[in-house]
């Protein structure tokens, strides 16, 4: 995979950033990080988004954000 089909994520910035799903899931689009969860040595493992229309919470691996094809920086 190229450099242009990845998104830049600084993981210390990741709680409360936005993010716009490419295929909807439950009609969910637009989401919401919430929470992220850390290691014994305090690297980020896994973020909880939060789908803005009805709530629901989705455990994520960080990295899988960085896919472009599947995940957008922002609400679009």
């Amino acid at each position: 995979m190229n450099s242009q089909a990845n998104n830049q994520i600084n993981p210390d910035k990741l709680l409360s950033s936005k993010w716009t799903a490419l295929q909807l899931y439950n009609k969910e689009k637009h989401f919401i990080v919430t929470r992220v969860i850390r290691n014994e040595q305090e690297k980020v493992v896994v973020c909880i988004l939060e789908a803005v229309i009805n709530h629901r919470e989705y455990e994520l691996d960080w990295h899988q954000l960085k896919d472009a094809s599947s995940w957008l920086p922002g609400w679009r």
